[in-house]
């Protein structure tokens, strides 16, 4: 998680600053990360899949590339987790619709 945000905060432009929303797992709330200076964490509300954008993300992984399959062994999984993410990347309006969100608009 700390690259996670390392790598974020070298993404924002200067002298611009970053809010980060997360769930409350325990890698996202630990006092061993050093959040950046230049970003904000803003914790969603425990047990509320529904405003965490990702757990779309993923819903939609499972139903179009992981599911209905019998895996062979762990490596099998890895790989044909990593082709998944990697066909989602090549899709950034897909991922911009899945994650949208109505309600963070009206701001």
């Amino acid at each position: 998680m700390q690259w996670h945000l390392d790598e974020i905060a070298s993404q924002v432009a200067p002298g611009a600053h970053a809010v980060l929303m997360l769930d409350q797992a325990g890698w996202h709330t630990t006092d061993k990360l050093v959040v950046p200076e230049n970003i904000t964490i803003l914790p969603l509300p425990p047990k509320s899949p529904e405003l965490n954008p990702v757990e779309n993300i993923w819903q939609f992984i499972r139903e179009n590339w992981l599911s209905k399959r019998i895996f062979a062994s762990y490596n099998q999984i890895v790989a044909l987790c990593c082709e998944a993410w990697n066909k989602l990347i090549d899709q950034p309006w897909q991922i911009i619709s899945i994650g949208r969100r109505q309600w963070a608009h009206g701001f």
